[in-house]
């Protein structure tokens, strides 16, 4: 059968706007793995017609109907026997309290079943988006329990203990796609760079520079992805140019260190399965 994919945009409401990303995938192709990236961003998959097959780290097989983790340095591996179908969910980590009942940190470099962390509100999550007849319906699925979910918590406005200087230095980060150095992120907030790295790390899981690697890389994979996909010339060299490397082999070394492989081949495994949920933007 020809690689068949069809890949939607969901756009979220109310209060989760600006805080998460929907994209949701149903894909027909030869049977395969796909490639989780690093990026700067938790992440969670809501599965239907049947579970995600992930590689676990001793090198076993486990099915999840529904995955959340994020924030590691090293690519997930899904393993696929040419159906895949879900919504895959994208959210800022500094909303991770709000919405998971957690700092991002504790989901910092793993990936768990999500009942693991929203208990029946995944199973719910998994249920509704399986009976949903449409993209639409699937969306609005998400869109109310993950509401439901930011109501029962303490919410996304001021009162969220985030420390602003913490919520200050990540939006500079992923902004900037990791181009702040961390001595200017300290000055900025008016810390040292030993207490931001301590505060930053506790409430993300992640050191500064690295979140910053992964916020140059994921820009950079994202640029890439587009070019390919609108039939444009690749272009690595300015890629790595504008994303802030020194040149393209540093480019192309970054992505075996963060992808397992080069760019081109990255590109001819993945085109057409490239699993990219709009990110959050510029969440309040």
């Amino acid at each position: 059968m020809a690689d068949q994919a069809d890949v939607r945009a969901g756009r979220p409401s109310g209060a989760l706007t600006g805080h998460v990303g929907y994209h949701g995938y149903d894909l027909h192709a030869a049977p395969g793995v796909h490639r989780g990236l690093p990026s700067p961003y938790l992440t969670f998959i809501v599965t239907f017609g049947r579970p995600l097959t992930m590689r676990a780290p001793d090198g076993s097989l486990v099915t999840r109907d529904v995955a959340i983790g994020g924030l590691h340095t090293t690519p997930e591996t899904i393993v696929h026997d040419g159906r895949q179908s879900g919504v895959h969910v994208v959210l800022d980590p500094l909303a991770a309290r709000a919405l998971l009942g957690r700092p991002a940190a504790e989901l910092a470099g793993v990936t768990v079943d999500g009942d693991e962390v929203l208990g029946a509100l995944a199973r719910e999550l998994h249920e509704r988006v399986g009976e949903a007849d449409d993209w639409g319906g699937r969306f609005a699925a998400i869109d109310d329990v993950l509401g439901r979910a930011l109501g029962d918590g303490p919410g996304l406005g001021a009162t969220t203990p985030v420390a602003p200087e913490v919520r200050r230095a990540w939006r500079r980060t992923v902004g900037s796609g990791g181009r702040v150095p961390v001595r200017a992120l300290a000055d900025e907030v008016g810390w040292s760079e030993r207490h931001l790295g301590q505060r930053f790390r506790a409430e993300l899981g992640v050191a500064p520079k690295v979140a910053g690697r992964m916020a140059r890389f994921d820009r950079a994979r994202r640029r890439l992805a587009a070019r390919a996909l609108a039939g444009q010339a690749l272009g690595l060299a300015d890629i790595a140019a504008d994303g802030g490397y020194a040149d393209q082999a540093h480019l192309t070394r970054e992505f075996g260190a963060l992808a397992g492989c080069s760019p081109t081949r990255w590109l001819a495994e993945e085109i057409g399965n490239v699993q990219d949920a709009a990110t959050p933007g510029a969440p309040g």
